[in-house]
């Protein structure tokens, strides 16, 4: 398999899951990509012992992030729909730059302030 690489701004780093009796590790990164009118956001997991990297990882961090698509096929019995799954999975990372402190950042618009775009034109 061949991996990519992503850049973004991490949005979100959830906590690390752990699943079956085997205790398989599991832990989301959310990367964010400003693509001008509209924001794209990037889930990436980092499984078993990258789940222990990502403590070095902050919200707003720069990153670049090489990762490994990975699919399946699932169906509950053969009768029944058959769906395919696509997974993200991270290799690694290497922090571009890191973010700021929450004190520096912008403050957040209010409820009010953040949907009076008019000229909006979604895409769908």
């Amino acid at each position: 398999m061949s991996d990519w690489t992503v850049r973004g701004t991490v949005h979100l780093i959830e906590d690390t899951k752990t699943f079956g009796q085997k205790g398989f590790r599991k832990r989301l990164v959310v990367l964010e990509q400003d693509k001008g009118r509209f924001t794209n956001y990037i889930p990436l997991e980092f499984v078993q012992e990258g789940c222990d990297a990502v403590d070095d990882l902050n919200v707003g961090d720069e990153v670049d992030v090489p990762f490994r698509l990975s699919g399946r096929k699932w169906q509950r019995d053969a009768d029944s729909e058959v769906k395919f799954f696509l997974s993200a999975e991270a290799t690694g990372f290497k922090v571009v730059r890191p973010g700021g402190k929450s004190d520096d950042r912008a403050p957040l618009p209010s409820e009010s302030e953040a949907f009076v775009d008019d000229d909006l034109d979604t895409p769908f």
